[in-house]
């Protein structure tokens, strides 16, 4: 059955305008067809298509089906984006298939890019839930700079996945089933040592993801994968 993202589900008995396209004119559904919705927040919905004017799809709720996450924490990846922003957002659809909550995009000192378009990310976090069959949508933060992020108090656990020499300990060894966590991921030419040090002041322990050398993106998704897998 087809998944439709219905933010407003609760208040407002219609699909957005791109779901309603897509519904009507490009898999041709009509009145008295079923479809499943999810607004995002944790619940799929079991719907009926009741009306159908121009380009407006309007629906009845027929069952409301809360679906519980698999990992009982909040699980957040903040990263440094690449400058190829294809790889960005092959980051945020693999994650997001894998499963987490919290998306955040780092500022840092050796950045190679500096602008993060949030509305093209968001797509791709949507289109990632309905392909995965997922109900709850990640969190995307605004681009932030990494003195400001590391300011902020978090609950739980967080890391910092940095190449430099010292004691690093691999992130599943010392991930803690059932607790919040936060790992950071720096930008292709690392985070700069003064970035790790203010880190590890505010609380951050530096983490290994592995013997290989891993591109950023893909540094994030096996940290994302980790966070997960340790807390099915």
């Amino acid at each position: 059955m087809h998944v439709f993202y219905t933010p407003e589900i609760l208040t407002k008995n219609e699909l957005p305008d791109e779901e309603a396209q897509h519904c009507l004119r490009v898999l041709r559904l009509s009145q008295g067809d079923e479809i499943m919705l999810t607004d995002g927040h944790g619940s799929f919905y079991k719907a009926e298509i009741s009306m159908t004017t121009g380009k407006k799809c309007f629906v009845s709720i027929l069952e409301t089906i809360p679906q519980e996450k698999p990992w009982a924490c909040h699980l957040h990846i903040a990263m440094a984006p690449t400058k190829n922003m294809d790889r960005n957002e092959w980051f945020a659809e693999k994650a997001t298939e894998i499963g987490f909550d919290e998306l955040t995009f780092l500022n840092c000192r050796f950045s190679e890019r500096k602008v993060i378009k949030n509305e093209r990310i968001e797509k791709i976090l949507v289109s990632a839930i309905k392909q995965s069959l997922k109900a709850t949508l990640p969190v995307l933060n605004e681009m932030t700079d990494f003195e400001r992020f590391i300011a902020h108090d978090f609950p739980g656990q967080k890391f910092i996945a940095h190449c430099y020499e010292g004691e690093k300990p691999l992130l599943k060894d010392v991930l803690r089933k059932g607790e919040d966590a936060l790992v950071m991921i720096g930008p292709e030419g690392d985070f700069s040592p003064e970035e790790v040090e203010k880190a590890i002041a505010r609380g951050f322990q530096p983490i290994s993801l592995g013997k290989s050398r891993l591109r950023t993106e893909t540094a994030a998704l096996v940290a994302c994968h980790t966070l997960n897998l340790m807390n099915q």
